[in-house]
Parts: C-alpha cells; sequence; structure tokens
C-alpha cells in the first residue's frame, strides 16, 4: 500500500488513483471539491482533517476514515516520530511543576485517568493504533541504519562515572555512522542520547557541559537524580547553550523509545526523534529487535536485567534473522563484585545461556574502546540465521 504524508504526494495520487494508499495526518480541509466524486476502494484516511463533505465522499466512495478521537489528548495516527519539542511543548524552563504544562505529562494524565491497563474498549483501541503509527514511523526512519542500543538504569546519576563511559562511547559510535537508540528515559538512556548530541563537537566540549548539567541540589536522594526538581531545567540549559545544528540533526541522529507506562519520568530530553510508546511491552521488545548491530548493557537494576535475558531469547531463537553483539559495560557490575546493592552475577549464566550459537558475540568489558571495536567489527551477514 503506498504511504502518502505530504500535500503534494496526496495531489499527485488524487489525480491518478492508480492505487490504494494511506493518506496519514494529512489537512485536506480545502480538498472538498477534488475529492468529490471520486473512488476509494481500498484506501485509508489516518487522523487527516477533513470537513464534513469530504468525509462523506471519501465514505461514500469505498474508503475508510479513522479519525482522531475528540476524548484523546493524542492523535490515532502519526506520520512521523516526536521531536523534542512537541512532547516539551508548553514546557518554558523551571522546575519539574513547569512540566506538568508540557504536552507529554497531559498525555501521561490521561494515561492515568483512564487506566493504564484495565481501559475502556475505545481508549485501548486509540493507544493501539497510535502505536502503531510509532512502530511505522520507526521502521521508516531506520531503513537501512546501522542501529545499536544502550541500555541501562534510570538511577544513574549524570555524575557517576558510568555515565560518562556511556556518553563518550555513544558519540563515538554516532560519529562512526551507528544510529544510537535507547529506551529515552532519565539515566544511562539519557547519557545514550547526550553523546549523541554531541556528536558534532568534540569530547572536551561535551564533558565539559556534563559537569556543568550534573550539579545536583542539596540534600538530593542519590540514585533518584530524576526526580530533582531542576533534573529537566539543567537540560534545556545545556541544549539552549549547545545548540544543535539542523546539519547535525541530519548528520546525527539518535532515537530515544520511552513509554508513558513510566510517564511519571520526564522523557530524555536529548534524542532528535522520540518514539514514545502506551504499551512497554510492544516498546521494550521492539527496541531491543532493531538493535541489529548490538546492544550495550550498562548498569542497571531490574528492568536492564530483564533486556537483558529478553535480548538473548531473541539471539537464541534467531528472531531477527541474526545473532548479535550482546555487549556488557562494568566487569565488577555485571559478575557481581562490587558493592552496589543491584550489582548480581548476570555474566555467567547470560555466557552459559548463549552457547553455542552466539558466545562469540558476547563481551564484558570497561573499556569504551574495546566496545568501538567490536561494534565496527560485526558483521550481520556472518552471523544470519
Amino acid at each position: 500500500m503506498l504511504e502518502i504524508q505530504t500535500l503534494t504526494d496526496f495531489e499527485r495520487w488524487l489525480s491518478a488513483q492508480s492505487a490504494p494508499a494511506a493518506i496519514q495526518a494529512l489537512d485536506l480541509r480545502a480538498y472538498k471539491a477534488e475529492l468529490k466524486d471520486k473512488k476509494f476502494h481500498g484506501s485509508i484516511f489516518l487522523s487527516c482533517k477533513l470537513c464534513r463533505a469530504s468525509a462523506h465522499a471519501i465514505v461514500k466512495g469505498g474508503g475508510m476514515i479513522v479519525p482522531n478521537s475528540p476524548k484523546m489528548s493524542f492523535p490515532t495516527h502519526r506520520a512521523a516520530l516526536y521531536a523534542p519539542e512537541e512532547l516539551f511543548r508548553g514546557y518554558k524552563g523551571g522546575d519539574v511543576q513547569d512540566y506538568q504544562n508540557s504536552y507529554d505529562y497531559q498525555v501521561y494524565q490521561d494515561f492515568i485517568q483512564h487506566g493504564k491497563l484495565d481501559t475502556p474498549l475505545d481508549v485501548g483501541l486509540f493507544r493501539y493504533l497510535h502505536d502503531h503509527s510509532i512502530t511505522d514511523a520507526l521502521y521508516e526512519l531506520i531503513k537501512g541504519r546501522k542501529v545499536v542500543a544502550i541500555m541501562g538504569g534510570h538511577g544513574m546519576e549524570r555524575r557517576d562515572a558510568f555515565y560518562a563511559k556511556v556518553a563518550k562511547l555513544s558519540r563515538r559510535l554516532t560519529k562512526a555512522g551507528f544510529l544510537m537508540v535507547s529506551g529515552g528515559g532519565p539515566g544511562a538512556m539519557e547519557a545514550t542520547h547526550f553523546g549523541a548530541y554531541f556528536a558534532g563537537r568534540s569530547e572536551e566540549e561535551m564533558l565539559e557541559a556534563l559537569t556543568a548539567m550534573s550539579i545536583r541540589p542539596k540534600g538530593a536522594k542519590a540514585g533518584k537524580e530524576y526526580a530533582d526538581t531542576d533534573w529537566l531545567e539543567r537540560a534545556w540549559k545545556i541544549r539552549q547553550a549547545y545548540p544543535q545544528s539542523e546539519a547535525d540533526k541530519k548528520k546525527f541522529p539518535s532515537i530515544g523509545i520511552p513509554t508513558w507506562f513510566y510517564g511519571h519520568e520526564p522523557p530524555a530530553p536529548f534524542p532528535t526523534h522520540i518514539a514514545k510508546y502506551f504499551s512497554n511491552s510492544i516498546r521494550e521488545d521492539g527496541l531491543l529487535m532493531i538493535a541489529r548491530h548490538g546492544v550495550i548493557f550498562a548498569p542497571g537494576s531490574a528492568g536492564t536485567r530483564q533486556e537483558i535475558f529478553q535480548d538473548a531469547a531473541q539471539n537464541h531463537y534467531g528472531t531477527a534473522g541474526f545473532y548479535s553483539p550482546m555487549i556488557m559495560l562494568g566487569k565488577d557490575y555485571w559478575t557481581g563484585q562490587d558493592d552496589h546493592e543491584y550489582s548480581y552475577p548476570v555474566w555467567p549464566l547470560l555466557a552459559q545461556t548463549a552457547a553455542p550459537h552466539y558466545k562469540d558475540l558476547l563481551a564484558i568489558t570497561d573499556d569504551e574502546a574495546e566496545i568501538e571495536a567490536l561494534i565496527k567489527g560485526y558483521d550481520p551477514e556472518a552471523y544470519r540465521v
């Protein structure tokens, strides 16, 4: 099916009417005369703005209309991923209270109001349609790209040595042409996009910005930086002090993939694109699935451990059609040798799970340069299932 996302393409298709099409999120209110008496068999109009006469003409001509719902604060269908400016629309800078004026937070409040899981039928349907459009837009964006994911804990502080390691590694891989993705939240996820954001600048500038962004309020609780009243403000000030040029946005993109299921945490503001989902299970499995050039696991707690073995299961069964690298960042952490409360000996079990299919694609290290070399040296075709 043709996918139409611009008015120019719509006009060309309407005059030719060569094949059924999915017309996505276009304002068609000015096309009342052009839509009259046309045939639309097999075509779908998704979240398009239509006058009543045009809607009647489309249905009469055999087309299907999937509209936005007036009771939902989000669109049924998006033709593209979110930009940070869209999600943070309404946030003018300041403390966490100001974030509550943002579009992102308003959608989260609706999410809570209508229920996370036990939702009315229509609400659940509109959420799934929204998430379907996010997946479609995501796959369009990553087509032909070498995708690498970094997973890790949301509690990782900006002043943590591992935050800097993740940022430096992400910056290097972005400059080398890899598309970095993460779960799109705070901590290690934010560090992924912070590094990619600075791919067009020097590492010294990045570390200078990180130092400025790492100063926490007096008495702030350890491991809960994302709950600081100025967590978002500090990041927003860095975006303003070190603006990313339009050329760098195109050359060095990154994609955050968060969820409103954990919407009490603001999304990381540094990705160029944000694929935000309602369904956490679809988001999490899909994130690991697209990372065909490898997944790097920075220190994290229960969620990160779940993702490790979720990725291991995908590798074991060759779900994506390839076996791909799984790299543990933090030897002591992933072997249970340090004193962190969430440190567990995950590595021995993972190594045993990986045999025999993809054991040579496993690595555990503290060295960003070693990880960079492993990712660059991976050839998916050599590991096709």
